[in-house]
């Protein structure tokens, strides 16, 4: 068997591989493959139990998807994800449910909710993949990636509880809220715990292969405690996460560009062989199909209902859910227009109490707010008609739809005879690979029919970009003309005029930083082959990296004012990283060459 995973992992890493040189979607290439590859007579049956498979792949793929997204962002959505993410996954169970006890009344209606909890929550790796492919607006991706990240906590509750009723205990309703606050509670504090042990030994320790193995380790461990102690161990994994990658700025560039790489190389190789696992279990469904049929169970007439189901469901949720969000922030609108009126009259009215709420916590923001950082605080993120459609045809499912499928017995105390055990399997993998197949193969030519692109988004970027540019060159000036002063009184000379072509080319850089600069470049020349005093060459490298650090400062300020993206703050740090790396590099080079 380990062989047999082995060959099944490097297969399905070239397949991505493949793929990804060729510009194509690589879970759906590698999924495709591997069903054709099943059908094979000479390739292996490979079995992986449910619980390993979910334990040993999830905490990874939550954390890095938690890590790289921008908690901002997820913020701002959040109307959006908290109602997909829980609500379009209780309303599948319950209707997926009806479906399946309709169809297979002999699984009777807790298996038939239980099946509805498994197949609930939609995997956004496919999804993500073909929108950065095709540029989908940040706004729909951030939806998407929002939604992915709790949602499967969602459906996890849910199972635990439809699994306890099946195996024959008595859950209430209450019982059931009981269950899944305690889950969001303990998960998420086990999480914050988690990112912020993590947090400050990244602060502590400039190793970075120690830091990014204990990186690789802890989201292991806080999913593990966290469901041991009846929490969810993918909120606490999403909450480590977003702890960790919310607080990356303030870390060295070297743990951020550290990072990266590791991360999306494990993303790659789980993926891809997660998919390929998904793949490779069409004869095992195939097989059961055959014999549920021929006891006349109709498996496979409840897997094609089932499966219509999940996909017709969620563009009527996601419609109908939007409606009633901006139906929700109309009424506050309106209320907060009042108490604006009610402020310009009487601004100790009681009527003007939100106003005067409002104002006294703007006054306590250290920097002073834009409009448009305003209205993203107020308003959820606005999505036209074509991009709800696109994310009501962005439903695909993936490992954890699989993966519980597989973990029926043990979830259900093995209580479900086995016959109905295997025809939820069934169902849940033609659920998987029938969205995988249908939604993701058409959600290109969807976006492209649609126009949905990320043009707008792209120019307002650039904006910002030339906006903070000019706001950080301010800091940097003030900066500037202090260490002047330091560098005029403690050396003088030749080397204040060092300080102006530096300072005048450190300036030139911040407005075009993709440019090299001959001033920058020639002073650093001077310093490492000796035409300048070593000891200037190293106040030339303290007085760049204390310009980095103001630049960086005054972005962070803005992006937690809301002034400005995330994304496009992690743009400029990855340009700033890398003028870090060349004067350390240059350092080390210089250095080598003096002696």
């Amino acid at each position: 068997m380990d062989a047999e995973l082995f060959y099944v992992l490097v297969g399905a890493v070239a397949v991505a591989a493949f793929a990804r040189w060729r510009g194509w979607p690589a879970p759906l290439l590698v999924t495709g493959v591997a069903l054709a590859a099943s059908l094979l007579p000479f390739v292996p049956e490979v079995h992986i139990d449910g619980h390993v498979l979910l334990n040993v792949t999830l905490p990874p793929l939550l954390y890095s998807a938690a890590l790289d997204a921008s908690f901002t962002s997820f913020r701002q959505s959040l109307p959006h994800v908290r109602r997909l993410g829980v609500g379009l996954v209780a309303l599948t169970a319950v209707v997926v449910g009806l479906v399946a006890w309709l169809a297979l009344p002999e699984i009777g209606f807790a298996g038939a909710l239980l099946l509805g909890a498994i197949v609930g929550p939609p995997d956004a790796v496919s999804a993500a993949a073909i929108g950065r492919k095709l540029g989908l607006p940040r706004r729909v991706m951030n939806v998407l990636s929002g939604e992915s990240l709790i949602n499967d906590a969602t459906s996890l509750t849910l199972v635990r509880v439809f699994a306890a009723i099946v195996a024959g205990a008595t859950v209430t309703v209450w019982q059931g809220l009981w269950e899944f606050a305690l889950a969001v509670v303990v998960g998420v504090a086990i999480g914050l715990v988690f990112g912020g042990v993590l947090h400050a030994l990244r602060m502590r320790f400039s190793d970075t292969v120690v830091t990014g193995t204990f990186g690789l380790l802890m989201p292991f461990g806080a999913y593990t405690i966290a469901e041991h102690l009846q929490g969810s161990g993918v909120l606490a994994v999403v909450a480590m996460g977003l702890f960790v990658g919310y607080n990356a700025p303030r870390t060295t560039y070297t743990q951020r560009q550290h990072d990266k790489p590791l991360w999306h190389s494990v993303d790659f190789l789980l993926e891809s062989f997660v998919f390929a696992y998904i793949g490779l279990q069409l004869p095992d469904v195939l097989a059961t199909i055959r014999e549920a049929e021929g006891t006349g169970s109709h498996v496979l007439v409840a897997s094609i209902a089932v499966l219509l189901t999940v996909i017709l469901i969620r563009p009527v949720f996601v419609f109908a859910s939007y409606a009633w969000g901006q139906a929700l922030q109309s009424l506050r609108l309106r209320r907060w227009r009042r108490s604006r009126d009610a402020y310009r009259e009487d601004p100790s009215s009681r009527e003007a109490r939100g106003m005067r709420h409002a104002k006294e916590r703007l006054a306590q923001e250290p920097v002073e707010l834009t409009p448009e950082a305003l209205k993203r605080r107020l308003l959820e993120p606005p999505l036209s008609w074509q991009e709800r459609i696109v994310v009501s045809w962005a439903g695909m499912r993936g490992v954890v739809t699989l993966a519980l499928a597989v973990a029926l017995p043990d979830l259900t105390g093995h209580a479900m005879p086995h016959g109905q055990v295997e025809a939820l399997i069934a169902i849940a993998y033609t659920v998987t690979v029938g969205t995988l197949l249908l939604q993701g193969l058409t959600l290109p030519v969807l976006i492209r029919l649609l126009g949905v692109s990320s043009e707008e988004e792209r120019a307002s970027d650039a904006e910002e970009v030339s906006r903070m540019r000019s706001l950080s060159s301010e800091a940097g000036i003030a900066y500037l003309r202090e260490q002047q002063l330091k560098w005029s009184a403690e050396r003088g000379g030749d080397d204040g005029e060092t300080f102006k072509r530096f300072s005048r080319a450190l300036l030139r850089i911040a407005h075009e930083a993709d440019k090299p600069d001959r001033d920058l470049e020639q002073v650093q020349d001077d310093a490492a082959t000796g035409r300048i005093h070593r000891a200037t060459y190293d106040q030339l490298v303290e007085l760049s990296k204390g310009w980095l650090a103001v630049r960086r400062r005054v972005l962070i300020e803005q992006c937690r004012a809301g002034n400005l993206s995330e994304e496009v703050m992690r743009e400029l740090f990855a340009a700033m990283d890398a003028e870090e790396l060349a004067l350390d590099t240059r350092g080390a080079f210089g250095a080598f060459g003096g002696e």
